[in-house]
């Protein structure tokens, strides 16, 4: 797999999932790619500076996640429409207040509502910075793990920082922004435009926010790009993903091992539970369950580390639920219920993309199917729910158990296994259930027979 798949079309694909956290229609990273490459070549950049701009330009939302929770509750509202509808809005101080009376609080009573609005109002600048600096510093972050050179990092981080200095976090101004986080929001703010209103209406757009937002050359740049009818044309092309492949510079191709793989399946599982504090390590832990279980059964060292990264990613589709709803303490809805369920489909159609991860999409995009055939999304029968996927299904129920969640408080892992017991047969398999109960007995009897008599610890350090 290594000498066939390329980094750029593993991170492409896996973008898809980064504009669903952040409201936006399927392949706005791509489309800013398209967008900030070509202006990036337009001011002479050099190979290699494009191909940092383009991973800036892929991977410019890896921190969108992790303010999600916040948004839901502080606004009490969707941060999906949040965040889509916050991106039309400008600096100006009528357009910033008119959106924050019509998104805040719009379907809970008038007195809750008018609270949340008179906290915004008053803690506004203290809850914006908040917000920004959650997202930057979580997406610099997870680029550094991705092992990605400190121009994509401060890219990253710098994103919502403004020409005249009055953005965010630091406040930087003029030159001293990155560049890459210069053309990054330039980018952005073009596709959301050009997608929702229009072409004229994008020009006109940075143009109005030419030398306030964006650096005045940066804005020149991309006039001369856009005076070219085939720069358009590509942009609404539906093959889009295909030309923006062709764009990495090809002499800077980092070599994608299974070593770098794995890492990137944990970062994207990090990108995922950070969407709620109750998830945070979930992803990992499953992966780590995953792992054991597979590996007490006997499978391969090839096997394990498949099933491994598999476990990883297989809540991926997440990114497209709202956090007001995976938040959400008490009953789901029908309808909320439902929106839970689509996530299960999303992680299959996002590893899909990826024509090499049509097995392990398949395999991911089934962890909620039940032996007796009413899961979900496919209701497969038993024959058709493979063993990977049985062994995932069994490390994700049990840390759903045994981790607190907003209708649950933690279970220790005693009761979660008696719970799995009721289970077995109907939802999940008794042969993978019986390998993870006998590892977890063997982990409970060694940590009661140490010196100290305290249990050691038999979720990952890491998370």
């Amino acid at each position: 797999m290594s000498e066939t798949l390329k980094l750029a079309e593993l991170l492409g694909s896996l973008s898809y999932a980064l504009d669903m956290t952040e409201g936006q229609p399927e392949g706005h990273c791509v489309r800013c790619c398209w967008i900030g490459v070509h202006i990036g070549r337009q001011i002479g950049l050099s190979e290699q500076a494009i191909w940092g701009l383009y991973y800036t330009l892929l991977l410019k939302d890896l921190g969108c996640s992790s303010n999600a929770a916040r948004i839901c509750e502080l606004y009490l509202t969707d941060d999906q429409s949040f965040k889509r509808d916050f991106k039309l809005v400008g600096s100006n101080l009528s357009q910033v207040l008119g959106f924050v009376f019509e998104h805040t609080g719009k379907n809970e009573s008038w007195s809750k509502r008018l609270t949340s609005i008179l906290n915004i109002m008053r803690n506004g600048d203290a809850i914006a910075q908040e917000l920004i600096q959650t997202r930057c510093d979580r997406g610099a972050k997870i680029a550094r793990q991705l092992r990605f050179p400190e121009s994509v990092v401060l890219g990253v981080h710098s994103l919502d920082e403004h020409w005249n200095g009055g953005g965010r976090p630091e406040g930087l101004r003029g030159e001293n922004i990155p560049l890459n986080a210069r053309i990054a929001l330039l980018a952005q703010i073009i596709d959301v435009f050009h997608f929702s209103h229009g072409q004229e209406a994008a020009l006109a757009e940075i143009r109005l926010r030419s030398e306030s937002w964006f650096d005045p050359q940066l804005v020149a740049a991309f006039e001369v790009v856009a005076s070219d009818a085939a720069f358009w044309q590509g942009l609404t092309d539906p093959n889009i993903a295909q030309a923006v492949l062709k764009l990495e510079p090809a002499q800077f191709t980092v070599p994608l091992d299974d070593q770098y793989m794995d890492e990137i399946a944990s970062a994207f599982g990090q990108v995922v539970d950070a969407k709620s504090p109750f998830t945070a390590g979930h992803s990992e832990r499953v992966g780590f369950y995953a792992d054991l279980i597979a590996h007490e059964l006997k499978l391969s060292p090839q096997q394990c580390n498949w099933i491994k990264r598999a476990a990883l990613l297989h809540d991926v589709g997440k990114l497209g639920v709202s956090s007001s709803i995976l938040e959400k303490p008490g009953k789901l809805s029908d309808e909320e219920f439902r929106a839970v369920q689509q996530h299960a489909r999303l992680s299959e159609e996002i590893l899909g993309k990826i024509a090499q991860f049509a097995d392990l999409a398949f395999v991911a995009g089934a962890h909620h199917e039940r032996l007796d055939g009413r899961g979900y999304p496919r209701g497969l029968s038993a024959n058709d729910i493979r063993l990977e996927t049985r062994i995932i299904t069994v490390a994700d129920i049990f840390d759903a158990i045994s981790a607190e969640r907003p209708y649950h408080a933690a279970n220790s892992p005693e009761r979660t296994l008696e719970i799995m017991r009721g289970m077995v047969g109907n939802a999940i398999d008794e042969t993978c259930f019986k390998a993870l109960e006998t590892i977890l007995e063997r982990e409970l009897a060694s940590a009661q027979a140490t010196e100290n008599g305290q249990q050691r610890q038999i979720i990952p350090s890491t998370v």
